[in-house]
């Protein structure tokens, strides 16, 4: 019993195991398949975390400093200004330079009495007479004389104080003193006939350093106490109105005594915290922007990461600026981030993330009011310029644009303040003429962003566009009539999209390239085929199939030679959907009847259509190629004709996935119907004229 029950037990135990595995194996496939369904969102998430965080470290390291955006002259265009708080109205350091020389100009200086001068002086004056050798009555007159100036007192004239006669003299004996000018003392000039030198006779009304320096501080000290007292709710300027010179005095002090205040109460961390939530409010706002009116731009990954790197970029080129010197921030060429978001995407798209780089750059300037005014308006018409990106003269264009808007800007505000031309500075010209110039770097950053993430701009749909390119010259080459099949599905689908809405440009190209892999089998193809002979007749159906099917991929095997961007790509895969190869198909089912057939082998392997330009460009050659097979052009076989391909691409669901509304469709019918005739009309005959 023991031996049965432990093999129960085991194969219990086994069960369970087995359970738990699949149980763990179902699981883990749920979280993979959630993970792999959400991983796109967590990019995201994680890209602009990640764009925020280094904004932030790029962000000048120091407090805020308040400053009001006001000149002496200029008019207060800000709402009322109030005073927060009482302050004192400090004077301006040319006032405190003004009163301190008005203070050392009519400071008094202190004097006193050297009672032992006059003794001193007659025995160096016994000593002179003595190593001259003068006479008796030349020693008896200068004795008279030095004893009539003692008299009178001889005064010392300090050499930091020049205009001494402008002076008051403080006469201080004890605790007294006495006024008086320094011509009621013998000055050194009113003996310089005695021929004596100073050292002989010192002065008697000695000057007192220690007592003036005093006296100088104190009045030194009140040049730079407040003049003045603002109480809280006080009106300081109100909107409109000039500010003066003694209004301008108080905003300064207001600045200073805010600017004081914030340095004791400043958080570096909620300072952070503020500056994160303001760049997360940004990013948030372009985001919900991209969800609703562009979700294609938000579902790829690459674009996005483009996106952020720009903004990224701009915040990184302000904040090594402001590092060096926060006046020259204007010389930053931020509108090449509009002009690269118009060159990649469009307008509105260039506009949104524009104005999203100019938020979050307005918390990092100074001045932001003057910031983002100027960047807006220009980044705006650096946009419309940039309409028509087709050529490289648009860049001098675009940079012309934004030197004169960035200039006019200035011009007016400059007259609108001062309302003279006396106050522009013409270095402010050179900024702008700075900026305009090093916004032609979005040329190089365009070819950049394009190999970096396979982006493609109509710079380079022009380029590949010519038919002096190494492919289409192969294609001319080797399939002729292919060649010209493409020339004319590019000329009807650039007029066709040009006149419903999307990018004729690329639709040209497209057209242009959809075709190249039939250079390898050329002759396998009607267009090409120059005589009777006709390779398919010594084919099986399902071998000329193939090789009909074939030229897809092998197009996209020469666009990958040829270097042709993913765009173009796109344009060789969907140009036949996942439609049939319909002659060889029919042609099998009629040799084999009621034999199971492998649809594979006679059916194109798509995608179909997923684009406004290459569902154009799939109908245009369906309906060019089927033209040329008829027999008769009237115009109502060719318009039946149209209708028929048109009606069938969209009965077997070619269209599902592009954005073609029905009133596209039926203005591309109508637009069909209208060029292919003009194109196969039938000209007449001329007779033939004899000779005579």
């Amino acid at each position: 019993m023991q031996k049965i029950n432990i093999k129960l037990i085991n194969i219990s135990n086994f069960n369970i195991n087995s359970y738990l595995c699949r149980l763990f194996i179902i699981n883990m496939r749920k979280f993979l398949q959630t993970l792999a369904m959400h991983l796109p969102g967590a990019y995201k998430v994680a890209a602009m975390l990640v764009t925020i965080i280094l904004i932030l470290l790029l962000f000048p390291n120091a407090q805020p400093v308040l400053r009001y955006d006001y000149a002496v002259g200029s008019i207060w265009s800000d709402n009322d200004l109030y005073a927060p708080f009482d302050f004192s109205v400090h004077r301006s350091q040319t006032e405190i330079e003004k009163a301190r020389s008005e203070a050392r100009s009519h400071s008094l200086l202190y004097y006193t009495i050297d009672s032992s001068a006059a003794s001193r002086a007659r025995r160096n004056l016994a000593d002179y007479v003595a190593v001259n050798r003068l006479s008796q009555a030349e020693s008896r007159r200068l004795s008279h004389t030095i004893d009539s100036v003692y008299r009178i007192g001889l005064v010392e004239e300090p050499s930091d104080f020049p205009d001494i006669e402008t002076h008051t003299l403080v006469l201080l004996r004890g605790n007294t003193g006495s006024e008086f000018r320094v011509t009621d003392f013998v000055r050194r000039s009113d003996i310089s006939h005695l021929q004596l030198s100073d050292s002989l006779l010192p002065p008697s009304v000695r000057y007192d350093n220690v007592r003036t320096q005093l006296e100088l501080d104190s009045w030194l000290s009140r040049a730079k106490v407040s003049s003045d007292m603002v109480r809280k709710g006080q009106l300081i300027v109100s909107k409109g109105e000039p500010v003066n010179a003694e209004t301008a005095e108080i905003i300064s002090s207001l600045e200073t005594e805010r600017n004081q205040r914030l340095t004791t109460t400043y958080n570096p961390v909620g300072r952070y915290a503020g500056l994160f939530l303001l760049c997360l409010i940004a990013l948030m706002s372009l985001y919900m922007f991209l969800k609703i009116t562009r979700h294609k731009i938000l579902e790829d990954n690459k674009k996005i990461t483009f996106v952020l790197l720009v903004i990224l970029l701009m915040v990184a080129a302000t904040a090594l600026v402001l590092h060096v010197n926060d006046s020259w921030v204007l010389i930053v060429p931020l509108c090449i981030a509009p002009i690269l978001m118009r060159v990649f995407f469009d307008m509105r798209v260039a506009l949104y993330i524009h104005l999203a780089t100019v938020i979050i750059l307005g918390n990092m300037v100074p001045n932001p009011f003057e910031f983002i005014f100027y960047q807006l308006v220009t980044g705006m018409m650096s946009i419309i310029t940039v309409r028509n990106f087709e050529h490289r003269r648009s860049f001098f264009t675009v940079s012309i644009a934004i030197f004169l808007t960035y200039s006019l800007i200035y011009t007016s505000g400059v007259l609108s303040q001062f309302t003279n031309f006396d106050t522009i500075n013409p270095m402010r010209y050179l900024e702008f003429f700075l900026n305009a110039l090093l916004t032609l770097l979005a040329y190089p950053l365009i070819f950049v962003f394009e190999r970096l993430f396979g982006l493609v701009t109509n710079l380079t749909l022009m380029e590949i566009a010519s038919t002096n390119t190494p492919a289409l010259r192969e294609l001319s080459r080797n399939a002729p009539g292919t060649f010209q099949h493409s020339m004319q599905v590019a000329n009807i689908s650039e007029d066709i999209v040009s006149e419903i809405g999307g990018n004729p440009l690329l639709a040209r190209v497209g057209a242009l390239y959809h075709d190249i892999g039939k250079m390898k089998a050329p002759l396998y193809f009607t267009e090409n085929q120059s005589s009777d002979f006709n390779p398919h007749d010594e084919l099986p159906f399902e071998e000329s199939a193939d090789v009909i099917t074939k030229h897809v991929p092998d197009g996209i095997e020469l666009a990958r030679k040829y270097h042709l961007p993913s765009v173009v790509t796109d344009f060789i895969r969907t140009h036949h959907g996942t439609t049939y190869t319909g002659y060889f198909y029919a042609k099998y089912k009629e040799s084999h009847p009621g034999e199971p057939i492998d649809n594979s082998l006679f059916r194109y392997a798509g995608p179909t259509p997923f684009s406004t330009e290459t569902a154009v460009v799939m109908i245009v050659d369906s309906v060019e190629a089927a033209c040329k097979s008829l027999k008769t052009h009237d115009k109502e076989t060719m318009d039946r004709l149209i209708d028929n391909i048109i009606d069938g691409k969209i009965k077997q669901k070619q269209l599902n996935n592009c954005d073609l509304t029905f009133n596209d469709i039926t203005r591309i019918r109508q637009m069909l119907k209208e060029k292919l005739p003009s194109i196969y009309h039938v000209r007449i005959s001329y007779p033939e004229v004899k000779s005579e």
